[in-house]
């Protein structure tokens, strides 16, 4: 049998990793600077994470959500008091898709509305709902034009205003920071005129959380930074380091009716040990702090290299936005430097590395930057 042949495939098979470091089938070791689309929150192989997935896995890897199982509990716990959201609600899930197609359609009961509207460059999944979402048509096939969403242009209020006025919107679903859209970083402003016109039109505000949350833009969610409080808000890659989860919070004036959400898998035991070890070391770890440290250090190591047009970002959330196209820098990071990182469009590097990430690390992606772009 063959595989599916749907991915762009770099000739390189990774065998196992440690920290912000993988190692492939032929012994080479790469510096991570993308975590596998910002999925590696604590770093690869972490003990304790690992204990943690062995202690359950050992004990019971899955039940059916037709039974209490106390580890939700915990971890509903930690994530309300990790992210300040303890008054709110949790719903577990599969992946990132699963969250925001299960958001939008949580808005479209609450509000008895059909409508979502999303932002140009969004990309919030691939799943039917989520993908007509996110503004890439290539990607969408004619059973997921539906003509339910609406996409808005970027940071325009009056134009977000005049589609809310029509009365028939459930949602507006933002990414505070665009990993796929080029790492372009929604302003305090546009966010708090989200919150005002949703509030004031009787629509929901979704935070779609997926990439740029769980610590990556240096708080725990990246729409903390404007201090606006979501209806929803979703979650997934780092969530579990690696393990396939996702997540949405939800506001306490959302009530909740049984059998209108529903999954097979989502917070099965194995995934929830995994996320209770990943907030249990960002808190031992002052993750946060890292983040934040080493964040700043890189986009202040970037000042004045040669052929950067624009560095963006948050956090450990980058994008490094070239002059030239990146295909060929990228690919000499790869092969020449052993760096991996990300990429959005045909001009930005992206990095999203494991949050703990050290500034010597750092070092080693600047210093090869420079040397590739001919300052080094």
């Amino acid at each position: 049998m063959k595989l599916f042949d749907v991915y762009p495939l770099f000739d390189i098979a990774i065998d196992h990793g440690k920290g912000c470091h993988v190692t492939d089938t032929e012994g080479i070791e790469y510096l991570d600077l993308y975590g596998g689309h910002a999925v590696i929150s604590i770093g690869h192989g972490h003990p304790r994470y690992l204990e943690a997935l062995n202690r359950q896995a050992a004990k019971l890897v899955f039940y059916s959500n037709s039974v209490i199982n106390p580890l939700q509990q915990r971890l509903a716990d930690l994530l309300g008091e990790a992210s300040g959201y303890d008054d709110y609600q949790l719903f577990l899930v599969n992946s990132g898709a699963e969250a925001n197609e299960n958001a939008m359609k949580l808005a479209s009961f609450a509000t008895g509305r059909r409508r979502i509207i999303a932002f140009s460059k969004a990309f919030h999944g691939r799943t039917s709902l989520a993908v007509e979402a996110t503004d890439n048509p290539a990607i969408q096939a004619q059973v997921n034009q539906n003509g339910v969403v609406t996409l808005v242009p970027w940071e325009d209020s009056e134009a977000l205003a005049r589609e809310l006025e029509a009365g028939d919107v459930a949602a507006v679903i933002i990414e505070p920071i665009q990993g796929v859209g080029g790492i372009q970083v929604a302003s305090d402003r546009f966010m708090r005129d989200i919150r005002d016109l949703t509030a004031r039109h009787g629509s929901l505000m979704i935070a779609d959380e997926i990439q740029c949350g769980y610590g990556r833009s240096g708080k725990f969610f990246a729409h903390q930074y404007s201090g606006v409080r979501p209806d929803i808000i979703t979650m997934a890659k780092g969530i579990a380091n690696g393990f396939p989860m996702g997540a949405l919070l939800i506001a306490p004036t959302i009530a909740p009716v049984y059998g209108m959400l529903g999954t097979t898998f989502g917070g099965n035991h194995l995934a929830c040990a995994a996320a209770i070890a990943v907030l249990e070391v960002m808190k031992d770890e002052n993750i946060l702090a890292n983040v934040n440290e080493t964040g700043a250090y890189i986009m202040e190591q970037l000042k004045g290299i040669p052929g950067i047009k624009e560095v963006r970002g948050r956090g450990l959330m980058i994008g490094i936005e070239m002059e030239e196209p990146v295909k060929q820098l990228r690919s000499d990071l790869i092969h020449k430097e052993h760096i991996f990182t990300g990429a959005s469009g045909k001009n930005v590097i992206r990095l999203l590395p494991p949050l703990c990430l050290t500034r010597d690390e750092a070092d080693i992606f600047i210093s090869s930057l420079r040397k590739l772009t001919g300052v080094g």
